[in-house]
């Protein structure tokens, strides 16, 4: 390929993912040659101002047509747009919580690093938004995992986050192998590794055996990503790295990375899997014929997150747990697959990212002032500081799906779906409220602590020392929870006019 077809090409429209990538090159040199006795801190919003730049930019290419880069290598289509915007509102809120994060705590040497590590993952995860080739897709997959590796273990001289680390980085690279397996196998089917000419080609594939060969990549990458998102039964990694990492890097993981991973699998299954026929006389396509078994995932992954969330005595653990069960409620999105799936997943990882985040920057507060992360030391809090008991119990309201959050129109929107298909999958939308009602037990159970029982010591919380940065992240968190709860249609409405029905995901 020569110059002049290298420069026919609209790189305008990689200017945020440039932006990410020219302010974290910043950050590491001058944390390479700035003296260690300086503090690192004022990096923090160097890359604040990154993202944020990175976010005007990206509003500001709402209206652009879908452009296509070096054969849909970078795809810049309503998708992209769409999932790239919960990326980097959730990152300038992971970035404020990370501001008001304690340095004792293990990352006073390592705070330049947390940095960069985090707009290299982030550039990882933008980079899979806007990719419509297998390569360019596992290369933002892999940028993401190593970054998230790193940062799970960042605290290097803390037992827990040493030992968090290890397992993530064997379950991760286990996960990774598994994935890359199934790839292969499509690449070996098709001959290339553009995901448009990958469905096209599958499309028109009636032989048997073929058929039996990319059901088996479905089933490889499938469980590969799994482990990405802890669904279960690949969630085992998933506690111990949510309490041994860094508030920040556990919120970073539950948000983030779980974002990442059901992007990665809207990409697959919509560009790949959706009109491959499931015979060998094409009377059923893949997706008929296969969808069952995310149906089970998704069953298997309700009941485990919110069965064994109930006997956590860590928050951390149990939010963990919470994860792997809110996991499972999207896993029945793309389970049952239909017309609204794209704004259905969008809309409840919106509506996760607020109400995640906030009860971390609870958590981290409460935390840093009581020095532990069992639930107990919520007990009393509402005596101890009405304000975070208030915000905290919003947040829990939301995740356990009550009207009037936001939590709760995500929820009753994957119900609905589970029936809007033909035919309607019952059982699983039968096992999600189930489920929701588990969870409602262990969510109200922390609240219970703060409101019901006794202060955990004699410390109490005056909201003057609560940091700006946090104090920020809880407001936006509210407002997001609750504005999404009332008044879904602002979401909606948003959704539906700039990006439409995703029409130009498989143009």
């Amino acid at each position: 390929m020569d110059i002049e077809t290298l420069l026919s090409y609209n790189w305008g429209v990689m200017m945020p993912e440039f932006i990410i990538l020219g302010v974290a090159t910043l950050l590491c040199l001058i944390d390479l040659f700035m003296p260690a006795k300086i503090s690192r801190r004022p990096l923090g919003w160097v890359a604040l101002v990154g993202i944020l730049l990175s976010l005007i930019v990206s509003l500001g290419m709402l209206s652009v047509d879908t452009t296509s880069i070096l054969f849909d290598t970078y795809r810049l289509d309503a998708f992209a747009k769409a999932f790239k915007l919960i990326l980097l509102v959730g990152s300038v809120l992971i970035l404020l919580l990370a501001e008001s994060y304690r340095p004792t705590e293990g990352m006073k040497e390592t705070r330049g690093e947390f940095y960069y590590l985090f707009l290299a993952a982030l550039l990882g995860a933008m980079i899979m938004t806007s990719s419509g080739d297998l390569i360019t897709l596992f290369v933002g997959l892999e940028l993401v995992s190593i970054s998230s590796y790193i940062l799970a273990g960042i605290r290097k001289h803390n037992l827990q986050s040493n030992e968090s680390a290890m397992k993530y980085v064997v379950n991760g690279s286990i996960a990774t192998a598994i994935t890359l397996f199934g790839m292969s196998y499509l690449y070996g089917l098709t001959g290339t590794t553009n995901l448009l000419q990958m469905g096209t080609i599958m499309g028109d594939i009636l032989d048997g055996q073929f058929q039996y060969l990319y059901g088996i990549s479905f089933f490889m990458i499938f469980v590969g990503l799994s482990f990405k998102i802890a669904a279960a039964p690949f969630h085992m990694w998933a506690p111990d790295v949510y309490q041994g990492a860094p508030i920040p890097v556990t919120a970073f993981l539950s948000v983030i990375s779980k974002v990442v991973g059901f992007i990665i699998l809207l990409r697959i299954i919509l560009f790949l899997f959706l009109d491959a026929p499931g015979d060998q006389f094409g009377a059923f396509t893949f997706t008929e014929s296969n969808m069952v078994y995310v149906a089970v995932v998704a069953g298997i992954t309700m009941i485990i997150g919110n069965v064994v969330a109930l006997r956590q005595k860590n928050i951390k653990r149990m939010l963990a747990y919470s994860s792997i069960a809110h996991a499972g409620y999207l896993l029945v999105a793309i389970a049952t697959l239909g017309y609204f799936t794209n704004s259905t997943v969008w809309f409840y990882l919106v509506a996760y990212l607020f109400m995640n985040l906030g009860a971390f920057a609870v958590i981290q507060y409460v935390s840093q002032q009581t020095t532990s992360t069992e639930i107990a030391a919520f007990a009393g809090l509402y005596k101890r500081s009405p304000l975070l008991a208030v915000a905290m119990g919003i947040f829990l309201l939301s995740m356990a799906g009550i009207p009037g959050t936001a939590g709760f129109i995500g929820k009753l929107n994957i119900f609905l779906g589970a029936f809007a298909v033909n035919p309607g999958h019952y059982v699983l939308a039968s096992i999600l409220i189930g489920t929701t009602v588990i969870s409602y037990v262990y969510y109200f159970g922390i609240m219970t602590q703060m409101f019901f029982r006794p202060m955990y010591d004699d410390i109490k919380f005056t909201p003057s020392k609560l940091p700006v940065s946090l104090c920020i992240v809880i407001v936006v968190c509210i407002g997001g929870t609750i504005g999404l709860g009332v008044a879904p249609d602002i979401a909606f409405d948003f959704l539906f006019d700039q990006f439409g029905d995703f029409d130009d995901f498989l143009e």
